[in-house]
């Protein structure tokens, strides 16, 4: 599969690394010790600084010989590299730029810098955005022995496309297995926008770590109490196509039993994620067994696993950007809450 790192032509290098294992089809730097933010940026390649530049209209003279004259457009600005002159994107005029350094300062800000462990890091595109993802210490401990590790991811970019976004996002260490379901009650990330200024950004980081306080508490709660719920093989696949429903069509057919007017394509896909419920060994634990929890790992290991995509970016984005793949693992989470509370769901 393809790739769309970033390529720095001036030093050879792709913008990205990984702590220990070699990802992107092995391009980026791998280190052996966990970096600090400094030395994160510098092993990402996003040591670098974006600047505002005017943007300029050329007024044609009728004359095709005579160059016209230069008109400063005062409502928008190009983003630019200043490390390759790169343009990246065009912007408005209230648009603040966020450097890379401020998001890593941004992580930093929210465990004092002390505890939290860079994993990997990196821009795409010609480095338009970027991504971290970043250790937190301590587990979610499902069952004896089925852990669960706390990660912070967060993603920011410099074309003018999007938010600043960072999210608690668990990883089942067993599966590599991401489980970035919100809770009902509240959410697991918070978005802000660019023309947010510095002071509001570091408050809204230590409201993050509230939040991932918070959901590792509950999440931990409500994994555990999946751990003891039975679901039939036949209510997980009922489960599954539910979750994997493309709209309120498809849907209705479920319902009704019509399963056969489906695509081809969703039936594939459900039999696909059926098949590594049953059959994964990751799904054949104490924890996840003939279990609710197992159910949802069913969906989420399924995109993180089985499914097939485009290239890695196009896997990260449906992980990790509201893609598909969050958001039919997040369709799972709320299923198996409601399956929690009437376990006669998906019976017919």
């Amino acid at each position: 599969m393809a790739h769309q790192l970033h390529l720095n032509e001036q030093t050879g290098k792709f913008s990205f690394f990984s702590v220990k294992e070699k990802a992107w089809h092995g391009l980026g730097q791998i280190i052996d010790q966990y970096p600090t933010s400094a030395e994160a940026l510098q092993f990402a390649g996003l040591d670098y600084i974006v600047t505002k530049e005017d943007l300029y209209t050329t007024n044609f003279h009728p004359d095709e010989h005579i160059l016209g004259n230069n008109t400063i457009i005062k409502s928008h600005f190009a983003t630019m590299r200043k490390d390759t002159g790169t343009v990246l994107g065009v912007v408005g005029k209230d648009y603040e730029i966020v450097q890379n350094v401020d998001a890593f300062a941004f992580f930093d800000s929210i465990v004092g810098g002390d505890g939290i462990q860079y994993e990997t890091a990196g821009a795409l595109g010609n480095g338009e955005r970027i991504f971290i993802t970043a250790k937190l210490p301590g587990y979610i401990k499902v069952g004896s022995d089925d852990l669960i590790e706390k990660y912070l991811f967060l993603t920011t970019s410099h074309d003018g496309y999007g938010s600043i976004t960072a999210a608690f996002t668990p990883v089942r260490i067993v599966c590599n297995n991401t489980l970035n379901a919100a809770l009902r009650n509240h959410s697991n990330a918070i978005k802000i926008r660019h023309t947010i200024n510095a002071k509001q950004r570091l408050e809204q980081a230590h409201k993050l770590m509230g939040i991932s306080n918070n959901l590792s508490v509950e999440i931990e709660s409500i994994f555990n109490r999946w751990t003891k719920i039975r679901i039939t093989d036949k209510q997980v696949y009922k489960l599954i196509q539910t979750a994997l429903v493309p709209n309120k069509e498809v849907l209705t057919k479920i319902q009704q039993g019509n399963e056969d007017e489906c695509s081809t394509y969703y039936k594939n896909m459900c039999e696909n994620a059926y098949e590594y419920s049953m059959s994964n060994r990751t799904q054949l634990l104490e924890t996840t067994n003939g279990t609710v929890f197992g159910a949802y790992n069913s969906i989420t290991g399924y995109f993180q696993n089985v499914r097939k995509y485009k290239d890695d970016t196009a896997k990260l984005k449906s992980i990790m950007y509201s893609g598909m793949a969050q958001q039919r693992s997040q369709s799972a989470f709320d299923l198996c809450l409601d399956f929690e509370k009437d376990q006669s769901l998906f019976s017919n």
